[in-house]
């Protein structure tokens, strides 16, 4: 199976802002993306010790489970948010359906 002339791809310098007629939506968007993740992701980071007590190999997990649960701090408080909001939105929905006060 031949597959003809294929061109090869041409890659630009870097992300670029999106030429967009809404720029407010686009900042507003990067930076809701800023406030929720403001750290970089925990790459190679090693733990080293001193002492050679204990389980290193346990001690590294801890320590880059901390990590990783610091990088994702800020999706878990919108995904509580938002799981609050699915809970409590259509309970008070059905008390005001309810009660009609």
């Amino acid at each position: 199976m031949e597959l003809g002339n294929i061109p090869q791809p041409t890659y630009g310098p870097g992300p670029e802002a999106p030429g967009s007629n809404m720029p407010g939506l686009v900042a507003m968007a990067h930076g809701f993306l800023q406030l929720v993740q403001p750290n970089p992701l925990p790459v190679g980071g090693t733990l080293r010790t001193e002492e050679s007590s204990g389980a290193p190999a346990l001690r590294c997990l801890s320590f880059f489970s901390s990590q990783l649960l610091h990088y994702e701090l800020g999706f878990l408080v919108c995904a509580a948010i938002g799981v609050l909001f699915i809970i409590f939105v259509p309970l008070v929905g059905c008390c005001f359906c309810c009660c009609r006060c």
